[in-house]
């Protein structure tokens, strides 16, 4: 294995100035840079770890925090994984994935071992009892999702109470007078999770700003819970036209229940989903749809933890706003009396 040594020697320079072209530390001219960086090339050299660490202080790796709970989709959050893993190795960092559900413990666990230089955190309830020992650590961290209250606090996440409020518009726009949200499952309402919580308020808020009838039903990913569910909308609210789902897993059953009880999508009731893309299309037929934007979320996070550890200020709070797709999945209302459209 090539040495620091090794690369001094094949460039003709000192072991200091290897040392300052590969950490950026000194200006070094670009003729000198461009034979060190010949000679790594050649020698196949690799700094150490370990002595980089102990060099710079720093460990070069971020903690994400995702406690992996029942109720929450696992293909979505690993999406956010893969994004945070990506951006982190354009900055030369390596990601320490913790899904154990520590706490606090965690959390001070990760700053007391240097096992990372720097936190992101998701899973985020509206009173997470991590918030007080996160704003304690003394590391620089970023939330992916909101609390109530995020004051002293760097976070970023979709913003779901739009998400939501941009589902009910689309439909009102198409005359839907009556439209429910079939949400998460009910473990996630009772655990206060921002990202659902966040939809249900913004979903709420624009029936009442909009005028129409509604009401939001967790609903468990299973198909016998989906159809019980959505058979119990229909004996609640005969004059139900249009559905919001922000459940993945329950979107194809969702679709089933529907057909298995005589209702065609969009001809009969209108479904338009917050979900990732791919589910979206997926769907038949395709859903008009929300995007999860988890890759320029966890993007975005990366860079503002970057910033944060560089000592730059960087904004307390990162809505991302919703962008709503028209698929094939939602269209005008149907007067549930004479079976005509209506605007």
């Amino acid at each position: 294995m090539a040495t620091i040594g090794d690369v001094a020697r094949q460039a003709g320079v000192s072991p200091s100035t290897v040392s300052y072209v590969l950490s950026g530390k000194r200006t070094i001219s670009e003729e000198t840079r461009q034979r060190v960086l010949a000679a790594v090339e050649v020698l196949g050299y690799h700094p150490h770890a370990g002595a980089r660490a102990l060099a710079s202080n720093r460990s070069n790796v971020i903690a994400l925090i995702m406690p992996l709970y029942t109720g929450l989709y696992v293909p979505v959050l690993m999406q956010f994984v893969i994004s945070v893993v990506t951006a982190a190795r354009r900055f030369d960092h390596d990601v320490l994935l913790l899904t154990q559900d520590e706490g606090e413990q965690g959390l001070e666990r990760v700053a007391a071992s240097s096992l990372a230089d720097a936190l992101i955190v998701m899973d985020v309830e509206l009173h997470d009892r991590r918030l007080p020992r996160l704003r304690s650590l003394g590391r620089p961290s970023v939330l992916i999702g909101f609390p109530a209250d995020a004051d002293g606090l760097t976070c970023i996440d979709l913003d779901f109470a739009a998400a939501g409020a941009a589902c009910v518009d689309h439909l009102a726009d198409l005359g839907h007078a009556c439209v429910a949200l079939v949400g998460s499952p009910p473990e996630v309402y009772e655990r206060e999770l921002g990202f659902a919580s966040r939809t249900a308020a913004g979903f709420d808020e624009a029936l009442r700003r909009r005028g129409l009838r509604g009401t939001t039903v967790p609903c468990e990913p299973t198909p016998d819970a989906v159809l019980e569910t959505v058979t119990g909308l229909l004996r609640r609210h005969p004059d139900l036209t249009g559905v919001v789902v922000h459940n993945e897993p329950t979107v194809p059953p969702l679709l089933d229940a529907f057909a298995a009880l005589g209702l065609r999508v969009p001809r009969d009731v209108s479904v338009v989903a917050i979900c990732p893309d791919e589910v979206a299309e997926r769907g038949k037929p395709r859903l008009t749809s929300v995007s999860i934007p988890a890759e320029e979320v966890g993007r975005l996070a990366v860079d503002l933890l970057m910033a944060k550890l560089d000592g730059r200020a960087v904004p307390e709070a990162t809505l991302l706003p919703p962008a709503l797709t028209v698929r094939d999945s939602a269209a005008a209302a149907r007067n549930t009396r004479t079976g005509s459209r209506r605007r």
